[in-house]
């Protein structure tokens, strides 16, 4: 099962990107959950601790393996160089595992004021096409609202596209054009997981506005969950009301995954 998590920040995606990495693992599969939000916060929200994550170098700063890989050093931007890196040992090599899940932290393809570093978003697109093509394990994939890193290719092989939105107008537009993004690479196996629903106001705002076949679930607002994000801590461990409800939605990408 692949499934890739979207949507703007502070909308909770991170949150159900961790609890379904942490509920595939507590079955006994093998899990990788791929960081590949710029804002990189997966970490934190499966568990480990913030000195466990110090350490850990993102894929799109380890410069001198990117260019060992495609053969293009800062000194060669603009020139030629390889666009299919070998990248098959990389997970294995890079991620760290605590809880049954594998964390590998992307990190971003372009930084403030240096323009289009292409190297990295090359070597970033190649190591997300072989985990979602090659891996035999679920694979969680954490994005920005956006689908930047995925080519038709490897959207193909994405079971699921979550997108995570609130209930308000300027949400449902963001799942509206993560939607537009999706069909461009021809996905249709894209849906909705609304979260912070405080009420049966907020689902009928949702549900007149989000087509059912595309609405799998509701997440409630639960003030457990800040607590948890402050505290460092992962929600699975503290917030059982959030990971029952997240269960649910679950079982659903699984019973799509066998249809």
């Amino acid at each position: 099962m692949k499934i890739a998590v979207t949507g703007k920040g502070g909308v909770g995606k991170t949150t159900l990107a961790a609890v379904l990495a942490r509920l595939y693992a507590a079955e006994g599969a093998s899990v990788l959950a791929a960081d590949a939000d710029p804002d990189a916060n997966l970490g934190l929200a499966l568990g480990f601790t913030e000195e466990e994550l110090r350490g850990l170098t993102p894929l799109s700063e380890m410069g001198a393996l990117i260019a060992e890989r495609t053969g293009a050093g800062r000194e060669a931007y603009g020139r030629m160089f390889k666009i299919n890196p070998r990248v098959d040992d990389i997970p294995d090599r890079f991620a760290v595992e605590k809880f049954g899940v594998k964390l590998l932290v992307m990190g971003t393809g372009e930084k403030g004021g240096a323009g289009c570093v292409c190297p990295e978003s090359v070597m970033l697109k190649r190591v997300i096409s072989n985990i979602v093509t090659a891996r035999d394990e679920a694979v969680i994939l954490d994005m920005e609202a956006g689908l930047e890193h995925l080519g038709r290719g490897t959207a193909d092989f994405v079971d699921r596209f979550i997108v995570v939105i609130e209930p308000g107008a300027r949400s449902i537009q963001t799942y509206r054009q993560v939607k537009k993004l999706a069909g461009d690479l021809g996905v249709v196996n894209i849906c909705v997981v609304a979260n912070k629903v405080r009420g049966a106001d907020d689902r009928a705002f949702l549900e007149e506005r989000i087509p059912p076949e595309e609405l799998m679930g509701f997440i409630s607002y639960d003030d457990n969950v800040i607590k948890a994000d402050r505290a460092s801590v992962s929600p699975f461990d503290t917030c059982p009301g959030t990971v029952d409800e997240i269960r649910g939605i679950f079982e659903r990408a699984k019973s799509f995954h066998m249809e």
